[in-house]
């Protein structure tokens, strides 16, 4: 399991939390200090079946400064969200967890942690 995570964020603070206190073993990246490639962050996209647009932070002080609200949001506009959030990695939302079975989310809210743990326990 790997875990995204951004630790000044008390979101990712509470599932590395939840996991440790499930006894699930992970392997924590900051995401900051270490960006997702175009590919990882693809990948991701594909597993989740979410768009780009689905897990950028809107409100991060640089998404104002692209005016990402005004970029498109069709197929083909992919390829610039996606090199925008891996050049300015602060865009995209956390905690996002892939369990070993490479099943992916955002654990934003207590509900998907807990089905992440549940999956990873068999609970």
């Amino acid at each position: 399991m790997e875990i995204w995570i951004n630790p000044a964020c008390s979101k990712c603070r509470s599932a590395k939390a939840a996991l440790d206190e499930a006894g699930i073993e992970y392997v924590e990246r900051r995401y900051l200090d270490e960006p997702p490639t175009v590919a990882e962050l693809s990948d991701v996209l594909d597993r989740m079946g979410l768009d780009p647009w689905d897990i950028v932070r809107i409100n991060e002080p640089i998404a104002k400064e692209l005016d990402l609200k005004s970029w498109g949001r069709e197929p083909s506009d992919h390829t610039r969200w996606i090199d925008a959030m891996v050049a300015n990695p602060k865009l995209i939302q956390r905690p996002i967890i892939t369990a070993s079975d490479a099943t992916t989310v955002v654990a934003r809210d207590a509900e998907t942690l807990d089905d992440v743990i549940a999956h990873e326990t068999g609970r």
